[in-house]
């Protein structure tokens, strides 16, 4: 099969590591291949919350099979997410970067509520059309997922840390089932959920449904138990639960339809979805077929089109701090002017690559003065505050990072971001968003008839050519370029101004 038509996305769990490839049909996808395995990384955080070796090589060996499979997919066809293990793991960066260069694809760290929104995508997507109110559970290995929404909206997201590989490691450390350890567990679950009966009411939803880990284990053992499939109860949770006692240890356990990699998490797990069933009062919870790697496929198909979210979010968050949408336009449109010189040489070789670089430029235009709320003389530092610490829809950790240090760095010096200027590519964006700013500091149409901006990656250095008579009609503008000139001196880059 040609994998032109093909999109993959790979979902780094706390429990399992899943590859999901599909094709669009009809404005569907249609499963072509699923592959999981059991990779437990979240069991392999150390008391310092650092990823042992066991744990990543683990993760690595999983990878390098993957990679096999999606072996001449383009970046625009494959989506790899990594959910809250790589949250919390202090050594993060250890893993991803041998993992990025095995996989030979982006690893993309989310925000819980990031990892919500696209398993609510991935739901409403497989569930047939319906105007119910829908309120969506997902138990994963170290964090739990709520949801409300309507259609393929969702209004309300959170997430918490608590989840079926955590718990059952702290409540059940040598897989021993009591009762006095499922009090504990599902009290200390009720504990860290304490805020959901009131953004997640009864009231506000007609019908709950539970994604993929936890409540696939528990629907899975019911159903081949004689309970109704596709169906969790209060009474199918108690009756598991009384199995569990009677089994008293994991060697113990004899249930029809449970997986091997679920037995050792299976307590801790159904802990919480009976601390989530009492909380939200629910009767009755549906399995639903969607999951994350669903709504990480849909959501990487819709970037390619014109309803990519995170354009909408940042539309929305220029709107809330009440920036200029005039100048902000205005900036942009030089900036990608600008930015379209340096790469005039590059364009035809990585067209996919260059519409990403001048959308994610367009969006630091459109925030770059979201911190004049707070103070007018230090505006970029509170703009780059403010992007580092909001939850954003459709941004990983490492996006809104890259878009904050390219509002931080627009002006003022370059030492501060030195270690971004070793990325050639972050330097061209910045580049181009500096002397954007520069010539639009009149907050009117610059004027740039003959200039042209040249920049040589190997040796560092770019050159801005401007005509004698341009400097002349434009002399703060000639001023003020004169000054970035020296504020480039002081970093590894040279850039220079020819007409001077």
């Amino acid at each position: 099969m040609q994998t032109q038509s093909l999109y993959a996305a790979i979902d780094l769990g706390s429990n399992s590591f899943r590859l999901e490839i599909g094709q669009m049909e009809l404005g569907q996808l249609r499963r072509v291949e699923y592959i999981k395995e059991t990779v437990r990384q979240g069991n392999g955080l150390d008391g310092e919350r650092n990823l042992t070796l066991e744990a990543m090589e683990r993760g690595w060996d999983c990878l390098a099979r993957f990679a096999e499979r999606i072996a001449g997919f383009k970046p625009s066809q494959v989506r790899a997410v990594a959910t809250q293990t790589l949250r919390e793991a202090r050594n993060r960066e250890v893993f991803l970067s041998k993992a990025k260069h095995i996989l030979g694809f982006p690893i993309e760290v989310i925000a819980g509520r990031e990892e919500a929104r696209l398993i609510y995508l991935g739901v409403s997507h497989l569930l047939p059309q319906s105007d119910e109110r829908r309120l969506v559970v997902d138990i994963g290995g170290r964090s739990t997922e709520m949801i409300l929404g309507q259609h393929e909206r969702a209004n309300t997201l959170e997430s918490y840390r608590v989840g079926s590989v955590a718990w059952s490691m702290k409540h059940f450390p040598d897989g021993l089932w009591t009762a006095s350890a499922f009090k504990a567990a599902e009290i200390a679950a009720k504990a860290v959920l304490d805020e959901a009966p009131t953004l997640f009411s009864p009231e506000q939803w007609d019908r709950c449904y539970g994604s993929s880990g936890t409540v696939g284990a528990v629907n899975d053992v019911l159903s081949a138990a004689g309970w109704p499939p596709g169906l969790i109860t209060r009474e199918g949770l108690a009756w598991l639960k009384d199995r569990l006692l009677k089994a008293q240890k994991i060697d113990n356990l004899r249930l029809e339809g449970i997986k091997e990699d679920r037995r050792p998490v299976i307590g801790g797990g159904l802990a919480v979805l009976q601390a989530v069933f009492d909380l939200l009062q629910i009767q009755e919870m549906h399995a639903a077929q969607g999951a994350l790697r669903h709504g990480a496929l849909y959501d990487l198909i819709d970037r390619e089109s014109t309803q990519d979210v995170r354009s909408s979010m940042v539309d929305s968050l220029a709107l809330r701090f009440g920036t200029d949408p005039a100048q902000a336009e205005r900036v942009s449109k030089t900036a990608q002017a600008l930015l379209a010189s340096m790469l005039s040489s590059t364009a035809a070789r990585w067209p996919g690559e260059h519409q990403r670089l001048f959308k994610k430029l367009h969006w630091a235009c459109q925030v770059h003065e979201v911190g004049m709320r707070i103070s007018h003389s230090d505006y970029h530092k509170h703009g780059a505050y403010i992007l580092d610490n909001t939850d954003l829809p459709g941004f990983t950790l490492d996006e809104l990072h890259r878009l904050s240090q390219l509002v931080l760095g627009h002006r003022g010096k370059l030492r501060k971001l030195e270690s971004e200027l070793e990325d050639s590519t972050f330097v061209q964006q910045l580049m181009a968003l500096r002397l954007a700013v520069i010539l639009c500091h009149a907050r009117r149409d610059p004027d740039l008839s003959g200039l042209r901006l040249a920049c040589d990656t190997e040796n560092r250095r770019a050159q801005l050519h401007i005509g004698r008579d341009w400097a002349e009609h434009w002399p703060q503008s000639a001023h003020l370029l004169r000054e970035e000139k020296t504020a480039w001196q002081k970093t590894e880059w040279t850039f220079g101004v020819e007409g001077d």
